[in-house]
């Protein structure tokens, strides 16, 4: 698994941009993160569809903070803190942005929500 060389919070354009070793580097909205976090909240307890999160599209992110070598913690300003962002976790995300965020628009649809 590629580690990451930087991470770099753009805040104006709420974005978080992770590159990596290998040469990726991925620009991931906070919204994604926010309603894709690792968190209980958003996966559940061993349930395979997360949790539907709605009202994230202005989230941002206040701080980062470091967990050990393997990880961050993102705090959102919504008050959100709690999911750990491995770096094999950033990186998945990353690869397949494209497919959960049309995941994501499909459910809202489905919910009559966007």
């Amino acid at each position: 698994m590629p580690d990451p060389t930087e991470i770099r919070l753009e805040k104006n354009r709420r974005m978080l941009i992770v590159e990596f070793d290998d040469g990726h580097s991925f620009e991931l909205p906070c919204e994604y993160l926010r309603t894709h976090s690792p968190s209980a909240e958003v996966r559940g307890h061993g349930q395979e569809e997360l949790n539907l999160l709605t009202g994230k599209e202005n989230v941002n992110i206040d701080r980062i903070t470091p967990v050990g070598n393997y990880a961050v913690c993102l705090h959102f300003d919504d008050g959100h803190n709690t999911g750990i962002y491995s770096w094999p976790f950033l990186y998945e995300l990353g690869v397949n942005m494209a497919e959960n965020l049309a995941h994501y628009q499909r459910r809202l649809t489905e919910a009559g929500l966007k």
